[in-house]
């Protein structure tokens, strides 16, 4: 299992960390997703067979959210 600290800008509310949890936890080998507005971190918990980390950004992405590479 592997995890992942992500750091997103354009997250400020509840609907925020709504549409990215459900958006990853409907991908395939993803257990475990937590979303931080202060930190503007998400984290997962994942099988890196099932869902890549860049396969994770690219939801995140999708879901109108950008990817800050730190």
């Amino acid at each position: 299992m592997g995890k992942a600290i992500i750091n997103v800008e354009g997250m400020s509310c509840k609907h925020c960390v709504n549409a990215i949890t459900n958006a990853l936890q409907a991908q395939p080998g993803i257990t475990k997703v937590e979303v931080d507005l202060d930190a503007k971190t998400v984290t997962t918990e994942h099988d890196p067979t099932l869902s890549p980390i860049e396969n994770i950004k690219a939801e995140i992405e999708n879901q109108g959210f950008d990817i800050v590479e730190s």
